[in-house]
C-alpha cells in the first residue's frame, strides 16, 4: 500500500516539475497576491477631498480649519464661499467632505459653551464616508478639548484657582499603532492558501477524469483510497510551501512581528489544510470538467471567504449566517494564526479553535473519499 502511494507521489512531483507553468502559477501569483493584498486592503483613509466653508473669520475658526488641512487624512481641494458651493462641491464628486463653520463660533468657545460644526459626507461610499466622519470627530474633538484646557487655564490663573483635569491616556495591546495591515497580511496568508489549494486538489483530479487517465489509473492495482491520498498528499506538502512563503512576505516586506510558536501555527496550518483538500475533494467529486471545477470554486470559495471574518466582523452578520460560519474552515484558521501573529499564544488558548478545525478537517475529509469512491462505481 505505501509503495503504491510513494509512487503516486513520485508521479505528481514529476508531472509538476515538466509542468513549467504549473510552477509559475504556485510561486509567483501567491506572491504578487500577498503584495497587493498587503498594500491595498486597509481599513485605513488618506487624502480624503474636502472643500471648506469658514464663515466665522476668527482666529479660532482659522485654527479649527488648519486642524483639518494639516492633517494627513484630509486634502483641501477647495475653499467655498457658501453653503451652495459647499453642497454643489458634494454632489458632483469634486469633494467627499464638506466642513462648514457657522457665524458666532468663536464667540461660543469663549464664553465657554458648545459651538456647532457641520460636516456634509458623500455617503455613496458608506466606509470611507463613516471613517472620514470618525477623523473628522476626532480633529474636532481634540480641538475642542485643547481650546477648553487652554480657557479653564486663563480663567483659573485670572481667579487665582488652580486648574484640575482628568487626562484619558489610551493604550493598545497588541497593535499599538492600530496598524491595519497587521490585522489583513495575517488574514491574506488564510486566504490565498484556502484559493490556491482547493483550485490544484479540484482542477488536478478533474483534469485526471476529462482526460481520461483516472480511468487508466484506477485500473491498476492501486484502490481509490490510496489513489486520493497519493493525489492529495503532494497539494498538502505544496500548502505547506505557500504559507511559508507567503508568511516570509508578511513578515519580512510588510514588518507584521511574529510573536507566537512556529510549532503552534504549523500544527494549525496542517489541521486547515486538512480541510480545504477535503473540500476540493468534494468539488471533483461533483464536476466533469474543468469549466465545472472553476463555477463551483467561485461558488463555494466566495462565501467562504466573506462568512469567514477576514474583513467583516461575524458579530455584526445576521444570527443565521452567524450559524453558517461555525462550519466555515477559514474562520477558525484566521483567529489561529492572527492570535499565533499578534498576541503569541498557544495551544492552551487556541485548543477550541483546533479541536473544532480538526473536527471539521477529518469529517470533511471522510465525507470526501466516501463521495469519491461512489463516484467511481
Amino acid at each position: 500500500m505505501f509503495q503504491r502511494i510513494i509512487q503516486l507521489l513520485l508521479k505528481e512531483f514529476l508531472q509538476l516539475r515538466r509542468d513549467r507553468s504549473a510552477r509559475f502559477r504556485l510561486l509567483i501569483p501567491p506572491i504578487v497576491q500577498m503584495l497587493l493584498f498587503g498594500y491595498a486592503a486597509t481599513f485605513e483613509v488618506f487624502n480624503v477631498a474636502t472643500v471648506m466653508l469658514d464663515q466665522d473669520h476668527t482666529q479660532e475658526s482659522r485654527a479649527l480649519v488648519d486642524s483639518f488641512v494639516h492633517s494627513s487624512r484630509f486634502e483641501l481641494v477647495a475653499v467655498a464661499d457658501d453653503r451652495r458651493q459647499v453642497q454643489a462641491a458634494v454632489e458632483s464628486s469634486k469633494a467627499q467632505l464638506g466642513i462648514v463653520v457657522p457665524p458666532g463660533f468663536a464667540e461660543l468657545l469663549r464664553k465657554g459653551q458648545s459651538a456647532p460644526l457641520q460636516v456634509l459626507v458623500d455617503g455613496t461610499n458608506s466606509n470611507t464616508a463613516l471613517i472620514a466622519l470618525g477623523y473628522a470627530g476626532q480633529i474636532s474633538g481634540a480641538f475642542g478639548q485643547t481650546y477648553a484646557q487652554d480657557l479653564a487655564q486663563r480663567t483659573g490663573r485670572a481667579l487665582g484657582r488652580p486648574l484640575v483635569s482628568v487626562k484619558l491616556e489610551e493604550r493598545y495591546w497588541y497593535n499599538p499603532n492600530l496598524n491595519s495591515r497587521w490585522f489583513f497580511v495575517p488574514g491574506v496568508i488564510g486566504t490565498l492558501t484556502l484559493i490556491t489549494i482547493v483550485n490544484l486538489t479540484a482542477f488536478a483530479i478533474v483534469r485526471e477524469r476529462e482526460v481520461g487517465t483516472l480511468e487508466q489509473i484506477l485500473v491498476t492495482p492501486i484502490r481509490p483510497v490510496e489513489f486520493i491520498i497519493g493525489k492529495t498528499l503532494p497539494f498538502f506538502f505544496i500548502g505547506l510551501l505557500e504559507v511559508s512563503i507567503v508568511t516570509a512576505v508578511g513578515m519580512w516586506w510588510f514588518r507584521v512581528p511574529f510573536e507566537g510558536n512556529l510549532l503552534v501555527l504549523l500544527f494549525g496550518t496542517c489541521l486547515f489544510l486538512i480541510s480545504v483538500l477535503a473540500i476540493g475533494l468534494l468539488i471533483s467529486t461533483l464536476c466533469k470538467t474543468q469549466q465545472q471545477a472553476f463555477a463551483s470554486n467561485f461558488f463555494i470559495l466566495n462565501p467562504m471567504f466573506i462568512l469567514s471574518g477576514f474583513s467583516f466582523p461575524i458579530a455584526t452578520m445576521p444570527q443565521a449566517l452567524q450559524w453558517i460560519t461555525y462550519v466555515d474552515p477559514l474562520r477558525y484558521f484566521l483567529i489561529i494564526i492572527r492570535a499565533t501573529y499578534l498576541k503569541g499564544v498557544g495551544i492552551d488558548i487556541l485548543w477550541p479553535q483546533m479541536a473544532t478545525l480538526a473536527a471539521l478537517g477529518f469529517g470533511l475529509f471522510g465525507v470526501a473519499i466516501l463521495r469519491f469512491s461512489k463516484s467511481l462505481d
